[in-house]
């Protein structure tokens, strides 16, 4: 058996630039990941077979071919491998901005290419996950970079490595289509190389469907020891980053509230 951790991504920074004729957006953002996310185990098989466990598995239920599957089925049709039993336990919350699907094709596609000797910087690998996702690139990656085009053009740079991390999910999920459509075609410039005066551009459609990210938004920069708080992605997960870990810690305490998502952990 091999397990992979298909660790949440964050978008520190996300300016959209304009809308391309492929019905793409151009983008600037930059790439964060954070020490949590789903688990997923592979192990060699008869069949190729699917299970979903973990808090949030009745979300993904029904599904079928999903893209966990579709990583599986485009892997062996690239470097075969034969059929794998693939189990999903399931803790980021779907639809929320922090690239669980896109995360947990990646991570497919490492235990896949761990489990048949394939380099985790193989072209084709990267190939493949472009093919899945705008976001799914830059989660095969898995290190801090920023990102252009639709996201998959990824350039590696310094992080901000075990920077205290508060996320934040108020139990709503938003549709990246819906946040896109909303998207009101201004360009505001380009993504400098601070993102503390950086934007995300996604932030005012997405709260016009979902007001209650305001709210997270307004509890987190409330907090002392923060230095940055916004929204990650299309939403409606919000983080925060904080001076030391103790700062974050008490604020997860003092903002818990029922129905609402709460994760402190740090960044890579």
């Amino acid at each position: 058996m091999v397990t992979e951790i298909a660790r949440a991504k964050l978008n520190l920074a996300l300016h959209v630039r304009a809308r391309r004729p492929d019905g793409y957006h151009e983008l600037e953002t930059l790439f964060a990941f954070v020490d949590y996310g789903d688990v997923l185990r592979v192990t060699p098989a008869d069949a190729p077979d699917f299970r979903l466990t973990g808090p949030f598995a009745a979300a993904l239920a029904g599904e079928g071919n999903n893209l966990v599957t579709r990583a599986a089925t485009r892997f062996a049709e690239t470097f075969g491998g034969g059929a794998h039993a693939i189990e999903l336990e399931k803790h980021l919350p779907v639809a929320s901005g922090i690239g669980g699907g896109s995360a947990d094709a990646a991570a497919t596609l490492r235990a896949l290419a761990r489990l048949h000797d394939v380099a985790l910087d193989d072209s084709r690998l990267f190939a493949i996950a472009d093919g899945l996702g705008s976001d799914v690139p830059a989660c095969l990656l898995g290190k801090t970079a920023l990102g252009k085009g639709r996201g998959e053009q990824l350039q590696p740079v310094a992080g901000m490595p075990d920077t205290p991390v508060l996320l934040i999910n108020p139990g709503v999920a938003v549709s990246t289509a819906a946040v896109f459509r909303r998207w009101d075609g201004i360009d505001r410039g380009p993504l400098g190389a601070d993102p503390l005066t950086a934007r995300n551009d996604l932030e005012a459609p997405a709260r016009g469907i979902a007001p209650v990210i305001g709210e997270v938004l307004a509890a987190l920069a409330a907090q002392p020891g923060v230095t940055l708080a916004r929204m990650s992605g299309s939403g409606a997960t919000c983080f925060a980053l904080f001076e030391d870990a103790e700062a974050c810690r008490s604020a997860a305490t003092r903002i818990a509230l029922p129905g609402w998502w709460i994760v402190e952990s740090r960044l890579l």
